[in-house]
């Protein structure tokens, strides 16, 4: 249990503190106004203390701190420690879904709508998110004969420009055809311009300039293309009808729901920009320390504008109660923004209503989650109480890793690990190893140097000090590796010859009767086929099965689409493809002369000399 730091080493200043474990694992960060004040709470009787807040002294052994110059300083530090170290008594956003986006790449010389997943890149503007991919592309058809751009991949694009031929979607008036010229840039861009402001939810001017269009072609009596705008003015109107208007046209507001219970919360977020509704999100905060609903909006806060989000900052956010501290976190987000940002509790009119849907969506959306995770939870603390039973376990295994080996008749062979934390795959932690020592096929030789490697490299990260330990700074508290008694005594090898056989606790799972094994113990024990252990075990295996094979089918498919003339000096991919254009491919290189070679006036005497010895060598 941690001791008291001594009388007036701490602080009277903002900062933040970390607690650690006996292994300088951090396991809680926070942020003071006061690290005296905050600090003094947790020395008291653990009686006083909420029951998670016991639990995380009692289970620290030190505690230290950083001091900053001002509150919002603590804000930043906390959130980047918390983000940087996630310790397990701190509140864990859990957002488990990849929410996808409407992205429309800009930066492309002809820049085409696109659904987009995963990290915000550069030279792409993003609209949503939206809840289902579908919904992106039933909106993004509607809008297509209005705004008649690309949709198509780049390598379709390029083939229709060499075949000289527009897709089918140009000639049903979904495309402007820009692949075969049939539409300049400046026109292009205005459509690309005009999609963007529409997704932005400024839909006016782009009725009005459709509208003035159809009027303009009835009086020139065009009647056709009249008749093609009212049709395009019609679909557009409808896509506007999903996009439901909630504010005045100049808002730009996120609306923040929250239903809880006392192990977790539910946040479901509406951003609103120009007024209307352009895309939701929702997330789970696991509340593994006391928190009430304001602590609850900051942390909400903290990890929302952890940095710009894709929708931009909004103006105003609504929440549903103030924060611990309205006018820091207002501070925070004004300094995100560059200009002022509200954070506020609404108490009537459209905001309140808007809150109001929102957080019925919220509780909504948390009542299935809770459904689930009745059985999802309880299954994985009875999963791990039962593997301490069965395997005899000094405590519950809240870290598991798992081994396996891959390779095709001793080829590209690989190992994997994955890891489970809390019952839950920790795919940050998967580690994969490539065999540098076995030749032939030995899956024991080769276990023997994956878990070598892995747990030397654990030795030497616990003699570093704590913040520059690395990726294998922490022990499993149940190694498990995929096979039988032949895998396991390979596992014992190792961990008697790093003596860390009476630390780290293994056992092997073969596959044939799904037994388990235990070190010098001859028959396996038997876990009852329906139980959650076997079930947790069989998942690992299976994914750390799945694992090393993606990992060595990558090899080799790798190893199979080399070149010869890949890894000459000087010639990169793009004298690779000219040399193979001018003589006419890889056969007629290998069949090329040193004087050939010298004679491709772009190609410098030393590569084509490299590039002639490369390919003899190889030839013989």
């Amino acid at each position: 249990m941690v001791t008291r730091p001594p009388a007036g080493t701490i602080p009277d200043a903002p900062g933040s503190y970390q607690f650690k474990d006996a292994d300088g694992r951090v396991i809680y960060v926070g942020k003071a106004k006061s690290l005296r004040s905050r600090l003094s709470n947790y020395f008291q009787n653990p009686r006083n203390m909420h029951v998670r807040t016991a639990q995380m002294v009692a289970t620290a052994e030190s505690v230290e701190w950083i001091q900053v110059r001002n509150d919002v300083e603590a804000l930043m530090l906390e959130y980047n420690l918390i983000k940087e170290h996630r310790p397990r008594f701190n509140v864990r956003l859990v957002d488990d879904k990849s929410y996808p986006y409407l992205a429309v790449t800009v930066s492309d010389d002809w820049p085409r709508p696109r659904v987009m997943r995963g990290k915000k890149r550069k030279g792409t503007r993003y609209f949503g998110p939206y809840g289902h991919a579908y919904a992106i592309r039933d909106t993004l058809d509607q809008l297509l004969r209005t705004f008649p751009v690309r949709t198509c991949t780049d390598n379709k694009f390029n083939r229709h420009e060499k075949l000289g031929k527009p897709c089918l979607l140009f000639h049903i008036e979904k495309c402007s055809g820009p692949c075969v010229g049939e539409v300049d840039k400046e026109t292009y861009g205005t459509y690309v311009d005009d999609l963007c402001q529409f997704l932005e939810g400024d839909t006016e001017p782009v009725l009005e300039k459709l509208e003035t269009e159809m009027h303009t072609a009835a009086e020139e009596l065009e009647f056709e293309h009249a008749a093609r705008m009212r049709d395009r003015i019609a679909t557009v109107r409808k896509a506007v009808e999903k996009q439901q208007m909630v504010a005045e046209r100049s808002e730009d507001i996120d609306a923040i729901g929250i239903a809880e219970d006392e192990l977790e919360a539910l946040v479901f977020i509406f951003f609103v920009r120009k007024g209307r509704v352009t895309g939701r999100r929702s997330f789970v905060i696991d509340k593994v320390e006391d928190l009430t609903t304001n602590d609850l909006v900051d942390k909400v806060l903290e990890g929302l504008y952890d940095e710009e989000p894709i929708m931009g900052m909004p103006k105003v956010v609504l929440v549903p109660e103030d924060s611990t501290d309205p006018d820091l976190y207002a501070e925070w987000l004004t300094e995100l923004r560059g200009s002022n940002v509200e954070i506020r509790v609404p108490q009537r009119g459209d905001k309140r209503e808007l809150l109001a849907m929102v957080t019925k969506n919220a509780e909504e959306e948390f009542t299935r989650h809770r459904m689930k995770r009745a059985s999802d939870h309880n299954s994985r603390a009875k999963a791990l109480n039962e593997l301490q039973e069965y395997l005899h376990l000094p405590e519950s295994p809240l870290r598991i890793e798992c081994y396996d080996m891959s390779h095709l008749q001793g080829t590209d062979y690989v190992g994997s690990m994955v890891v489970v934390e809390d019952g839950i795959a920790a795919r940050r932690e998967y580690r994969r190893f490539k065999i540098r020592t076995v030749d032939q096929n030995d899956d024991y030789a080769a276990m023997e140097e994956v878990l070598e490697r892995r747990l030397t490299a654990y030795l030497e990260e616990r003699k570093k000090p704590v913040s520059e330990r690395g990726k294998f700074q922490y022990p499993p508290q149940l190694l498990v590796v995929d096979g039988g008694k032949g895998q396991l005594s390979s596992a014992v090898k190792v961990l008697e010859k790093l003596d860390l056989f009476d630390e780290i606790p293994v056992c092997s799972l073969a596959k044939q009767f799904e037994e388990v094994y235990l070190p010098y113990q001859s028959e396996p024990i038997r876990i009852p086929r329906q139980s959650e252990a076997l079930y947790m075990l069989q998942r690992l295996r299976d994914e750390s099965h799945r694992f090393a094979i993606s990992y060595h089918r990558t090899l080799r498919n790798k190893r199979m689409t080399q070149s010869i003339l890949d890894d000459i000096p000087g010639l990169g991919p793009t004298r690779q493809k000219r040399l193979l254009k001018e003589l006419g491919g890889i056969t007629k290189v290998k069949q090329s002369s040193l004087e050939q070679l010298l004679g491709l006036s772009w190609l410098p005497d030393a590569v084509a000399k490299a590039t002639y010895d490369k390919i003899k060598g190889l030839t013989k």
